[in-house]
């Protein structure tokens, strides 16, 4: 448990980086052999594309590292709980082991709406470790989103014609 919460720590200073640049903090490192090999947080505004996913950008970085595809041996350690084509890009990629700081019971397939990593017809399954530094991680993404709903209100109230975009 030890490690774990030293390498969410990690992911979590990632999720910082997204929550700088005003998008959802979510954030990512993979572990090989006790080194991160992969970092990522969230992109898809800044980038303005869907697959800027914090465990998307992770993954590429680590296939980079390992140079190959497949990540075996890897740990994911992410701040929010996967979603389904995060939770099918870490099967694909073979990864090991997923820990996840908080769940997404809007949108999560590591557990909440479903568990795509668990799915014994797959060539591959990761093992699942949830909650680790849950409350540190909740606690962000909650006050992302309360921080959002204060702008939108404000922008609306003020006849912004840009409210929304």
């Amino acid at each position: 448990m030890e490690n774990d919460e030293k390498y969410m720590r990690e992911a979590i200073r990632q999720a910082k980086k997204a929550y700088a640049l005003d998008e959802v903090p979510i954030g990512c490192v993979i572990v090989y052999e006790g080194k991160i090999i992969g970092r990522g947080y969230n992109r898809r505004t800044v980038d303005k594309s869907t697959l800027a996913h914090a465990e998307l950008l992770a993954i590429r970085k680590a296939g980079k590292k390992l140079d190959d595809w497949r990540l075996d041996g890897c740990t994911m350690y992410v701040t929010l709980e996967p979603c389904q084509m995060c939770a099918g890009a870490i099967i694909q990629a073979r990864i090991k082991r997923v820990v996840v700081g908080c769940m997404n019971p809007k949108a999560g397939c590591a557990g909440s709406i479903l568990n795509l990593l668990d799915v014994e017809r797959f060539n591959h399954q990761a093992e699942l470790t949830t909650g680790v530094l849950e409350e540190e991680c909740s606690e962000m993404m909650k006050r992302f989103f309360r921080e959002l709903r204060e702008r939108q209100k404000k922008m609306k109230a003020a006849g912004n014609a840009d409210y929304g975009k």
